[in-house]
């Protein structure tokens, strides 16, 4: 005996998959925007200690690469990477050094400085 079973699938343009967002045209725009988002969601988490002077710098940036950016970078390695998705990653993460470092934009300070100094 056989049975038929109907069943209607949702058509969607992105979707999570093992906890990584994949979309349905196969690049890592989806990918690297929620791990942008899982990046800043980490910083909130860690800021009393990520903007805390009496935590030397050197510290702080040790979190920062241990924490932040390891899960920012998490699973990359399967992401199909272009040019504008690492340029995409950079201004978050200068956005956070700035942030951790309590520098602003209007100081002028250089990034490539910032990014030594962590």
């Amino acid at each position: 005996m056989c049975v038929r079973v109907c069943v209607k699938l949702e058509l969607v343009n992105k979707f999570c998959f093992l906890g990584d967002m994949l979309s349905v045209d196969g690049d890592a725009d989806a990918a690297v925007e929620a791990k942008i988002r899982i990046g800043w969601n980490k910083f909130r988490q860690l800021v009393p200690l990520l903007t805390n002077k009496d935590v030397s710098l050197i510290m702080r940036g040790r979190l920062y690469s241990s924490c932040l950016r390891s899960s920012m970078l998490h699973e990359s390695e399967t992401w199909p990477v272009r040019k504008e998705n690492e340029v995409a990653l950079q201004p978050a993460e200068m956005r956070m050094v700035r942030w951790m470092c309590a520098i602003k934009l209007k100081d002028r300070f250089p990034s490539k400085e910032l990014k030594e100094r962590d």
